[in-house]
């Protein structure tokens, strides 16, 4: 295949760090794409900045969890201020989720057409400038267009995002690239958690008479992560030396590797790397070039099931987190009969206690224990936390109010270890750098569409079915257990940028002549 000619892809780097490291590290040599991808793989040196990447790149995730948390509590006193009926709530609530269906199809084939330090460094603007606008919203029209906005910048990030995280990170042992992909999920709690927090200050501090003003507030301190991201981005972000390599600059990669990675690398070119012609196997020249048309290859022989499985998993985790954690508010103070300030430190324990404490051993066990086993058990608690909670209805004593917390706890605890942490695990590891921006911004466009259902559907649902709605809700979480006991795939531990040096007359890699893929 041709290759795309990039004069330089190591933009967005002090040029201070041009100097070498005191440090004298061992050469490597490049002599492929593949080189590189086995130099990333293996771990950074020391003194690397990978780590600074990967807070970085989870910035993005933080302002998405932020943006959708902020209005969760203030949707009432937005309804009541601009007279809203439960259709019209249900219109502003799914903005956001709209806005990032559009934004994940151009954002992953723009990470992997023009690159992922571009694409990075662009869509922070969209949240600096949705935030403002949604703070100062005169009417439900404005509010709904300035999260449209938002979404769309959302939909950008998270597959450049994702690409960052497994591509900087190594493929096996601890921090491996199934557990700083995983690393999104604690990264969301936390931001859910700070917005409570915020929230709680600005309830504590307002004046009575204007409470109006705490939707209004949250939603524009939206701006203030996003400008400072802006800032450390530019400082530290480079392109993805793998990405770069993709596309035949192997100058650049080596440039990469030395200024984040702290690796030596030599660029040899006309020489036959160590994946070179053998067996008499003809080699594909080059990795494939980013194109439309790569959506169709996510459901070609190799992949098909994978994308089924990660797209299962992403949808039936959208649908039902969203539901609960952007109705949490909603259940807490009618379901359970709770006034305000009860609501909001409620709200705050439960993504603090469970679904942060949840995301952080979903982190801790991706290397070990696996994707695919974390998220069939955390399917598994969510279904029976759902039925309890259908089951208990409307509280009829203190008990059973501690009670229904404690499932909506567990929900939100089996949520983070299992298909909270996983779902962008299957959406990033399942396909190799060519393919990780499509791949991930489709599986972003269907997460995306179930949000947007989920969030137009939940205060309907809610104001028609009561307690009723955790019945409808318990499905998401099934449908995706049948699923994956149906298809094993296990992608921690598996080198999935392997797939793209594969044999050209081997068709690339195929799921079932791949054990160590389905190890699980």
């Amino acid at each position: 295949m041709s290759t795309l000619a990039v004069p330089s892809h190591d933009a967005g780097i002090d040029a201070r760090t041009d100097a070498a490291p005191d440090a004298v590290h061992s050469h490597h040599v490049i002599r492929s794409a593949e080189d590189v991808a086995r130099i990333v793989n293996a771990g950074p040196a020391q003194n690397s900045k990978t780590r600074a990447v990967i807070a970085i790149a989870l910035g993005g995730v933080f302002l998405d969890a932020y943006d959708l948390t902020s209005l969760a509590y203030g949707v009432k006193d937005i309804a009541r201020e601009f007279a809203l009926t439960p259709a019209q709530v249900g219109f502003v609530s799914a903005a956001i989720a709209f806005g990032a269906i559009l934004g994940a199809l151009f954002g992953g084939y723009l990470t992997d057409r023009i690159g992922r330090y571009r694409v990075f460094m662009a869509d922070m603007l969209f949240f600096v400038v949705a935030a403002i606008v949604a703070g100062l919203a005169p009417n439900a029209w404005v509010l709904g267009g300035a999260r449209f906005l938002m979404g769309f910048g959302v939909g950008l990030d998270l597959p450049v995002a994702m690409a960052f995280l497994a591509e900087f990170s190594r493929v096996a042992g601890r921090g491996n690239k199934a557990a700083s992909v995983a690393a999104w999920c604690p990264a969301w709690y936390a931001a859910t958690s700070t917005c409570y927090l915020l929230i709680l200050a600005l309830y504590a501090v307002l004046p009575a008479h204007h409470s109006g003003w705490l939707w209004r507030l949250t939603l524009a301190f939206g701006a203030v992560p996003a400008l400072v991201i802006i800032l450390v981005r530019h400082r530290y972000i480079s392109e993805s030396p793998v990405w770069a390599a993709n596309q035949g600059d192997l100058e650049g990669a080596a440039r990469i590797l030395k200024r984040t990675w702290g690796v030596d690398a030599v660029v040899e070119r006309g020489a036959s790397s160590a994946g070179g012609v053998a067996s008499g196997l003809v080699l594909a020249s080059a990795p494939r070039t980013a194109s439309w048309r790569n959506y169709a290859v996510l459901f070609n022989a190799t992949y098909r099931r994978r994308t089924i499985l990660a797209a299962t998993i992403g949808a039936a985790s959208s649908f039902g987190y969203n539901a609960i954690i952007f109705g949490l508010p909603v259940i807490i103070a009618s379901f359970l009969q709770q006034g305000p300030l009860t609501t909001i430190v409620a709200s705050l324990l439960l993504n603090l206690l469970f679904a942060f404490v949840g995301g952080l051993i979903g982190v801790r066990t991706a290397p070990t224990v696996g994707a695919w086993k974390m998220t069939v058990l955390g399917h598994t608690l969510q279904v029976a936390a759902l039925v309890g909670l259908a089951l208990i209805g409307h509280p009829s004593s203190g008990a059973f109010v501690a009670l229904a917390i404690v499932l909506l706890g567990a929900y939100l605890f089996a949520q983070g270890f299992g298909p909270g942490s996983h779902s962008m695990t299957y959406a990033s590891l399942s396909y190799p750098t060519s393919l990780r921006g499509i791949g991930v911004g489709f599986n972003q466009t269907l997460v995306r569409s179930a949000s947007t259902v989920s969030l137009f559907l939940f205060p309907v649902l809610a104001a028609a079915l009561g307690t009723k709605v955790f019945w409808v809700i318990a499905i998401a979480p099934l449908a995706s257990l049948l699923v994956l006991l149906a298809i094993r795939w296990e992608p921690s531990g598996y080198d999935i940028d392997s797939e793209d040096y594969q044999p050209a007359s081997a068709g690339r890699a195929q799921d079932d002549e791949c054990p160590a893929c389905l190890r699980a």
